[in-house]
């Protein structure tokens, strides 16, 4: 589909630009050329991956055709799909996206369903976001637990305006997003139930990410420019000031030794109520382990720790007089 392969007068079907878009994205070390060209079809024509082939025949307009060309290009530099199309989908909703937020992973998808196991049975629950991105997860929840009070928390400006503009878009009004830096600063009240993605690569790790991520990506929602353990140190400080006498607080984490050390901060400070809630698990023998752990790292999304807060006045009372 380059300028000098098309003759003015050459149409182009569905079919020829997935053969095409196959081949080219091969040939530039894509490992998946097809997913590529579909996706971007999909996005440019607003159809679902069948109807590319139930549509195969259909001609693609010189309008259409200088777009995808364009997309291309973007997506041949590594910038994510997300990002060229300026949407994507979270739990089964639609999300805008732009370099302001991280995009949103399916992986991500398992911690809404850990928060919401964790609030199924609580009437009207106050839930507090630490790090609202794109509104992904806020929203997801809002979506699902209608009766839910939800604050939404971002250090920020550009992602809260982002987060705002995708629940207007889901038609969620159940979630205040508000400008706050966590580390800083914290929210009035108690909650049920505290859940949070945060920027938990850490610096020294963040290079070795996909070009998708460490070039495209918003580097503060990707570090914390330390150890990856910042925001969980916070957590641990200020949970019993922030989370109600057992309600809960649902965490994603990273690789390798990061979700031990992120739980070691928690065994720490007193809580014993937890649960380590793996995405994957891979196995020795696994022949196509290597290939799933290069692309569960090139996303960072693997790990969840599930904790549950227990008061315990006598453990603070040690603590204080320590």
């Amino acid at each position: 589909m380059s300028h000098t392969a098309e003759r003015k007068d050459q149409i182009w079907r569905v079919i020829d630009i997935i053969k095409w878009g196959e081949d080219y994205f091969q040939s530039k070390g894509f490992e998946s050329p097809k997913r590529e060209i579909e996706w971007l079809l999909c996005d440019l024509l607003n159809y679902k991956r069948i109807d590319l082939y139930v549509q195969f025949e259909e001609s693609i307009s010189p309008i259409k055709l200088n777009q995808l060309r364009g997309w291309v290009k973007r997506r041949v530099s590594r910038e994510p799909l997300q990002y060229i199309t300026g949407q994507t989908e979270f739990y089964g909703h639609p999300f805008k996206v732009t370099t302001d937020v991280l995009i949103p992973r399916p992986e991500t998808e398992r911690l809404v369903d850990v928060a919401l196991h964790t609030i199924g049975n609580i009437t009207h629950p106050k839930v507090l976001e630490v790090g609202a991105g794109s509104g992904c997860i806020a929203v997801s929840i809002g979506a699902e637990k209608s009766d839910a009070a939800i604050l939404s928390i971002d250090v920020s400006k550009a992602a809260i305006q982002m987060a705002q503009k995708n629940a207007k878009l889901n038609k969620i009004e159940n979630i205040e997003f508000s400008h706050m830096d966590f580390l800083n600063d914290l929210p009035k009240g108690q909650f049920d139930l505290l859940v949070s993605n945060p920027p938990y690569i850490p610096e020294n790790e963040v290079k070795e990410t996909m070009p998708e991520v460490h070039q495209h990506e918003p580097e503060i929602a990707l570090t914390d420019q330390k150890d990856g353990l910042t925001f969980y140190r916070r957590i641990a400080e200020v949970i019993t000031n922030l989370v109600k006498p057992g309600g809960w607080a649902v965490m994603e984490v990273g690789l390798g030794e990061h979700p031990e050390k992120a739980l070691g901060i928690f065994k720490s400070a007193g809580f014993n109520n937890y649960e380590l809630i793996q995405d994957f698990k891979l196995s020795a023998v696994n022949p196509i382990r290597d290939k799933i752990t290069k692309l569960l790292k090139s996303r960072f999304r693997i790990h969840h720790i599930t904790l549950q807060f227990e008061y315990d006045p006598k453990h603070s009372k040690e603590l204080i007089n320590e």
